[in-house]
């Protein structure tokens, strides 16, 4: 009560700024309602007794708090809160000449997860009316299919007016190819600016142009872009989660563990490093833990694509595949151009013998994304799994590899069918070829069964044996290399018996010590491999 009616409502932002700090959002709610209802009758008040020339009184009502700066704050609680219906009604109710840059981007963000595009295009190109460089607002636009002239158009006097500020126009013009799914052509606009000295070894960038290499499936290169990316900045979160996905893809698990131990150390509060954990999990075949690492990972980021494929992956494997359903379908909503999300939810289908679903959906991605070698997989693989579209799926096949003689799934999809049809010489050669320019655990090893198949068992074994190298958690490599040495034992017992007649020497037993030494390694690796 000693408190003046300006100085109540100062303290009740002041608290209400305090909860919000506290993450106390409904209190901190509470409060900044109390405080713009004090605004409302000192307005009544200032109306009725209006300042009678107090010099005193003026330096006050400049410090009080911004009305609108308090809406915002409301906003951003009921963001927090998960109710966005309720942050879209309080800062629709800032006139709009009234609405800074950040409330009109805070609008077109919500707009945008609420679906309402028209009304997020109108939000952002108004951030960019007032900034002009707002970069987000750029990419919000991209993304909800403004053409990148009329964006570029936009920005062209800014450009114009401040010197080195050509990147700019090009810049725009590789994220609308991002946008569109034209990963080829976006990759080499980015390669292009990536040449320039100004963004030379600019993160952003390497962290854009490891993200297109893997959505065009060139894993290799994904990884040595995020590679360079995090040497130069070693407290890098962004896309941490797809390099941690390529690694344990890889089976270098260990890399993974550390790399998520070093996430977590920088924060916890993003989804990324609680993804990278999941991936170690999902990859050591421990899906429950997965399951929950992801759902944690979806709670502090709900627009987290491979945070959702991750636990819609452990869930299909958990055998729930409605539920995981769900999961690949938000995850396409949310990344329409990602062609991993259509390949989890088919896999879904798949699974559950919707082969029908399986089928439209191929063909929509294929019509959608365009002819290009990932999509005529995908296709072939649905195929594959009808007797009735076998041959489909060999032509959908071999113009993915005449496109691509390199992409790893065509390979292994055209192998599997060279194995129905018993074609072990033909699926030889085209492994051989394929391996000619990469290592891959996967084809090694289906090159290892092809060779058991016309009898070529120390070579198998080798095949085998370089599998495991690359990925010492690959079960099949390990069982097939298994089954070879269970075939060769007797042969190599007969001959160990011969060199004891002839020397009587104690190698018999050596030998065995090496096996049960071995074993122990292979017990221990394996044990290691489950952490």
């Amino acid at each position: 009560e000693l408190f003046s009616p300006s100085q109540k409502y100062q303290l009740l932002v002041y608290h209400a700024d305090s909860l919000f700090h506290d993450k106390e959002y409904r209190n901190a709610v509470s409060k900044y309602t109390m405080a713009l209802q004090q605004k409302k009758a000192l307005s009544k008040t200032s109306k009725v007794r209006p300042s009678t020339g107090n010099a005193a009184s003026t330096p006050q009502s400049q410090c009080l708090p911004s009305e609108i700066e308090v809406k915002y704050k409301m906003a951003e609680c009921y963001t927090m809160l998960k109710q966005d219906k309720d942050a879209i009604a309080i800062l629709d109710g800032i006139p709009s000449r009234q609405r800074t840059p950040k409330i009109n981007m805070m609008l077109a963000n919500l707009y945008k997860k609420a679906g309402q595009e028209r009304s997020s295009v109108t939000s952002y190109k108004e951030v960019l009316r007032q900034c002009p460089l707002a970069l987000d607002a750029i990419l919000g636009l991209l993304s909800l299919s403004v053409k990148g002239a009329e964006v570029a158009s936009m920005t062209i006097n800014i450009i114009q007016s401040i010197p080195n500020l050509d990147w700019l126009s090009v810049w725009i013009k590789a994220y609308a190819f991002v946008h569109t799914g034209d990963n080829t052509r976006a990759i080499n606009t980015i390669c292009s600016l990536e040449k320039k000295s100004l963004l030379r070894d600019n993160v952003d960038l390497l962290g854009s142009l490891a993200d297109l290499y893997f959505r065009a499936g060139d894993n290799k290169n994904s990884i040595l872009k995020f590679e360079q990316a995090q040497m130069l900045d070693p407290y890098l979160i962004k896309g941490m989660d797809v390099y941690g996905y390529l690694l344990a893809r890889e089976g270098r698990l260990e890399d993974v563990e550390n790399l998520g131990c070093r996430l977590f150390n920088i924060s916890d509060q993003h989804a990324e490093p609680w993804v990278v954990s999941g991936c170690h999990s999902f990859y050591s075949k421990r899906y429950s833990r997965a399951l929950y690492l992801g759902a944690k990972a979806i709670q502090l980021n709900s627009n987290s694509v491979q945070a959702l494929l991750l636990k819609g992956a452990a869930l299909r494997n958990m055998g729930r595949v409605q539920e995981a359903i769900i999961h690949f379908r938000e995850a396409i909503r949310l990344a329409p151009c990602r062609l991993d999300c259509y390949e989890g939810l088919i896999e879904c289908y798949l699974a559950s013998n919707s082969i029908r679903e399986a089928m439209v959906m191929a063909n929509n991605v294929y019509k959608t994304l365009g002819a290009n070698a990932q999509t005529l997989t995908l296709l072939a693989t649905v195929c594959l799994e009808d007797p009735v579209t076998q041959e489909k799926a060999k032509t959908l096949l071999d113009k993915a590899l005449t496109q691509r003689p390199d992409y790893i799934k065509a390979v292994v999809k055209k192998a599997e069918l060279l194995s129905r049809e018993q074609k072990y010489e033909d699926g030889i050669a085209l492994l051989r070829n394929a391996l000619a320019n990469q290592s891959d655990c996967v084809l090694h090893r289906i090159l290892g069964d092809f060779l058991v198949a016309v009898n070529e068992y120390q070579e198998a074994m080798d095949q085998y044996s370089i599998a495991l190298s690359l990925d010492p958690n690959d079960q099949k490599s390990l069982e097939g290399l298994q089954k070879m040495e269970k075939e060769e034992s007797p042969t190599d017992a007969t001959q160990e018996e011969d060199v004891d007649d002839m020397e009587g020497s104690g190698e018999e037993g050596d030998l065995e010590g090496s096996d049960s030494e071995a074993a122990q390694w292979a017990d221990q690796e394996q044990w290691f491999g489950m952490q």
